[in-house]
């Protein structure tokens, strides 16, 4: 961020609604999307669906500010997220994704503590409380590196789910999990996350059902 930015700013106060104008990424010559203009508001949930390696998960990214596009622009609510100090950005959203790792030393206790100095935790729930509405309880003293696949996607969720935040990114959120872990998913959704912006990528109509918006990739080819 230059110093000389006349639009850059420092903080943002509340994240109301995020625009993208004619917002498109390509890596080499190959257009990932292009002239994807969406308005995303807070208090709804929106689902990017298209086919495995359609771009995805590269909008979800632009969309957290963490991927430059190639041309148009992504507003949060009246700043580019590229004027945007990035520590800023990062405050006001979570994401869960198969790509991002758990620290597999660490117990999910441990690991929920840990995220919690980064970014702090629904206040009025405890984290044995949430080991407990995600079913790890009984798992409290176990090393994440011994939990199955299920059990790592239900800690990717609640450090997501039950961060204090009004973005909300998922990205395949319910992979690994079996019919229960979908049960919850949804559980945690309407119960947590009603009042945040949601934004779920996927191709999997029942992680995303409930979502008031389907933005299909495909139309930005």
């Amino acid at each position: 961020m230059s110093a000389d930015s006349n639009t850059a700013i420092t903080t943002i106060t509340k994240l109301d609604k995020i625009v993208l104008t004619d917002a498109g990424k390509r890596f080499n010559r190959e257009w990932i999307y292009r002239h994807c203009s969406i308005e995303l508001s807070v208090g709804r949930a929106y689902a990017i669906t298209g086919p495995n390696g359609s771009g995805k998960s590269t909008l979800l990214q632009a969309i957290a500010g963490s991927m430059q596009l190639s041309e148009g622009a992504i507003v949060w609510n009246d700043q580019q997220t590229k004027d945007i100090d990035p520590e800023q950005i990062y405050k006001q959203l979570a994401i869960a994704a198969p790509y991002l790792e758990l620290i597999e030393e660490m117990t999910a206790k441990e690991f929920l503590e840990f995220h919690e100095q980064f970014k702090p935790l629904i206040a009025s729930v405890s984290i044995d409380e949430i080991l407990s509405i995600i079913g790890l309880e009984k798992a409290v003293g176990k090393q994440i590196r011994y939990f199955s696949s299920g059990m790592k996607q239900r800690v990717k969720l609640a450090q997501a789910i039950f961060s204090d935040v009004p973005l909300l990114l998922l990205d395949e959120p319910c992979t690994n999990l079996d019919a229960t872990g979908y049960a919850l998913y949804h559980s945690l959704i309407k119960n947590y996350c009603m009042h945040k912006l949601i934004v779920v990528s996927s191709n999997d109509e029942q992680e995303f059902n409930f979502c008031d918006q389907v933005v299909k990739i495909m139309d930005y080819k």
